[in-house]
């Protein structure tokens, strides 16, 4: 994988910050297992930006479900230096294979310009997507902890994935993508056409803040268990440990979060990743 290792870091630092930060707090043994998984899901979330129609994007989605079930060895591996990497990844720490796969189906969902319907379609989407990265960079990390700390990963990719889908919002309107769920939406008693057009502010606000309690929950529920979460693990949950100091930014935005991405300055991010990374959640 050493040859492969700096162009992978590089697809990390490049588009996901905050993971690739985090890795740094790993074990250095451990974080070209990390980055690998890491940009494997850059490489899935992205095919949306590069792709004019949804039939080339599952094209490429079924690259990969060849890569992940052919049991190729990493060298074979199509030329891909981020599928040798991931390859080796998942041969090198036993990682599972069908949590890529699930994670690969439910990215299908962001070819299309389908509404989510529920609540609880949302929260499957978050927990096949972001949670599931956790469990298995758990798994890089400590095995046997992190099949304790399934639950935990649960939460915190949920609010992870809630609060990265409220900073998307300016640029999934443009799309026509809306993430929040239908029921959410009638609650705000607005709809996804109302959301994506902008038109009604107030009920755009409403429907945000709908979305940012819905993370701050999930947010909530991930810092009570952190609190016994074995520094091993740390490392895989920092990029989660984030969300609240997120949400919170939405929240006072509003309905300004429709036009602007929502972010932290960098000193902020890397204080709240060391502060965690250093002393965890207790």
């Amino acid at each position: 994988m050493a040859e492969t290792q700096p162009f992978v870091m590089s697809v990390v630092r490049d588009a996901d910050p905050d993971r690739y930060l985090s890795v740094l707090y790993a074990p250095e043994e451990k974080r070209p297992a990390l980055f690998a998984l890491y940009a494997f899901n850059v490489e899935v979330a992205g095919i949306r930006d590069r792709v004019s129609e949804p039939l080339p994007g599952e094209v490429r989605l079924q690259f990969w479900r060849d890569v992940l079930t052919a049991e190729a060895a990493p060298e074979s591996a199509d030329g891909s230096p981020l599928a040798v990497a991931l390859l080796e990844a998942i041969r090198t720490h036993g990682l599972p294979v069908q949590p890529l796969l699930d994670l690969l189906e439910a990215r299908i969902f962001d070819l299309y310009d389908d509404p989510m319907p529920s609540r609880n379609d949302l929260e499957g989407y978050c927990g096949e997507t972001a949670s599931a990265l956790i469990q298995l960079a758990g798994l890089v990390l400590d095995t046997p902890a992190a099949m304790r700390a399934s639950e935990l990963a649960g939460y915190a990719g949920c609010a992870q994935a809630i609060a990265g889908l409220l900073r998307m919002l300016p640029i999934h309107r443009r799309r026509g993508q809306c993430y929040i769920p239908g029921d959410l939406l009638r609650a705000a008693g607005t709809t996804r056409e109302n959301l994506l057009s902008g038109e009604d502010r107030d009920a755009a606000a409403r429907a945000v803040a709908a979305m940012v309690a819905l993370g701050k929950h999930h947010a909530a529920a991930f810092e009570a268990g952190a609190k016994a979460l074995p520094a091993s693990l740390r490392p895989a949950f920092l990029p989660a440990g984030l969300s609240q100091a997120y949400l919170k930014r939405l929240e006072a935005s509003g309905a300004a979060a429709l036009d602007d991405i929502v972010t932290l300055p960098q000193w902020r991010r890397h204080w709240l990743m060391f502060r965690r990374a250093t002393k965890g959640w207790g």
